[in-house]
């Protein structure tokens, strides 16, 4: 039976080369204790348990409606406006 650390050894060595630096950030992120006091509140913080509305269903919908009639704005096009 193969234990834990060599299943990870065996994933790793399998992964392809582009998902080699995503998966060293990641696995660099659980190694480094938090630093960023808002990324360990983050990780702390208790999953939400409130129920999923019809409201926000509707505004899921609506969301998903959006982004196929492309009424969508990109990060960049965010940001240029906002910044100049």
């Amino acid at each position: 039976m193969m234990t834990e650390r060599a299943h990870l050894h065996a994933l790793v060595e399998s992964l392809p080369e582009a998902e080699i630096r995503p998966a060293v950030r990641f696995l660099e992120f659980l190694t480094k204790p938090y630093a960023d006091s808002v990324l360990q509140a983050l990780a702390q913080a208790p999953l939400d348990d409130e129920p999923f509305t019809d409201e926000d269903r509707e505004a899921l919908q609506e969301a998903f409606e959006d982004r196929d009639q492309g009424r969508v704005y990109s990060h960049e096009e965010v940001r240029r406006e906002l910044l100049g």
